[in-house]
């Protein structure tokens, strides 16, 4: 997955934070820096591209070089749907780690396309890839965040309300779903 997804950069839209296609957005009450991370170099290269003066760090996204509580939130773009299971749960370990929630965008369950399968993908240069892509409903990632223990709640947590916030769905459209959960 790394080589293809160094091999696409130019050309994909987001891949985790790396080409900070999110990372110019308006994110109302969302203040602070904002961090980009991605394992390729030429994705974080088209990121600065895209948002002169961020902050971009070569990293893998299951060792993340910051420490415990670090960051206010973790978000993730078009990511997520690319994870077998147990990288799923190493990737929200890794996010439980760093920040109190958790964000996640990924492409939406449509009719006629099944929820997980392997794509062959064809880059510009003619290369072949073989790549895992799940497609989920906000409700249907929702539940899995909760199945692997987040969205808990706490007080003040996301969602208001305190005890018992199980997450939010942020957005659920036809080509792609935004959830948020507590990760403590």
């Amino acid at each position: 997955m790394r080589d293809y997804y160094d091999a696409r950069a130019d050309e994909y839209d987001d891949w985790w934070r790396g080409t900070g296609l999110f990372a110019d957005r308006d994110r109302p009450g969302w203040a602070g820096e904002v961090i980009s991370s991605d394992q390729s170099e030429r994705m974080l290269a088209v990121a600065r591209g895209r948002v002169p003066g961020g902050r971009f760090v070569r990293a893998d996204a299951f060792a993340l070089p910051f420490s415990d509580a670090a960051l206010d939130r973790v978000f993730s773009g078009h990511f997520y749907g690319h994870l077998a299971p147990a990288e799923r749960a190493a990737f929200l370990g890794e996010a439980r780690r760093l920040a109190p929630e958790l964000v996640i965008v990924d492409s939406a369950l449509r009719p006629g396309v099944a929820a997980e399968a392997i794509q062959e993908r064809t880059l510009n240069d003619g290369s072949r890839w073989e790549a895992l892509k799940c497609f989920f409903t906000a409700d249907g990632l929702l539940a899995e965040l909760r199945e692997a223990g987040c969205g808990s709640g706490s007080p003040g947590a996301v969602g208001g309300g305190g005890a018992g916030v199980t997450g939010a769905t942020v957005f659920a459209g036809t080509r792609f779903v935004a959830v948020r959960v507590p990760l403590r």
